[in-house]
């Protein structure tokens, strides 16, 4: 009975945190859109990851990368020191200065 009600119960959404970014530069390449050129400051950043774009302190938004170069290879993740560009899904209202944190989402079954 205990197990039939937990695997009713919906799963609890887990962030966890991966790693800072500051935008140091914005290109604006045809076909593609705005690329971020970015330092990474804490952590490490990898692909798929979800990601805030943060502007003085307040959170103007939140989604998915959607590419991550070094140079000119795309890359599964970039580590800390290290700069890159990223490019975002469905956004592109970036500006230098801004900051980028990456966040891991996981899924955990929650139990009674």
């Amino acid at each position: 009975m205990k197990a039939a009600l937990s695997g009713m119960l919906s799963p609890e959404r887990r962030e966890t945190f991966i790693g800072n970014a500051e935008i140091l530069e914005i290109f604006d390449i045809s076909k593609i859109g705005k690329i971020a050129g970015c330092r990474i400051t804490e952590g490490k950043v990898e692909r798929g990851a979800g990601v805030r774009l943060i502007r003085d302190n307040v959170v103007v938004h939140e989604g998915t990368l959607k590419t991550l170069k070094r140079f000119k290879d795309e890359v599964s993740e970039v580590p800390v020191g290290q700069e890159c560009g990223m490019a975002f899904q469905n956004y592109e209202d970036m500006r230098v200065g801004d900051v980028i944190e990456c966040f891991r989402v996981e899924m955990v079954s929650r139990t009674l």
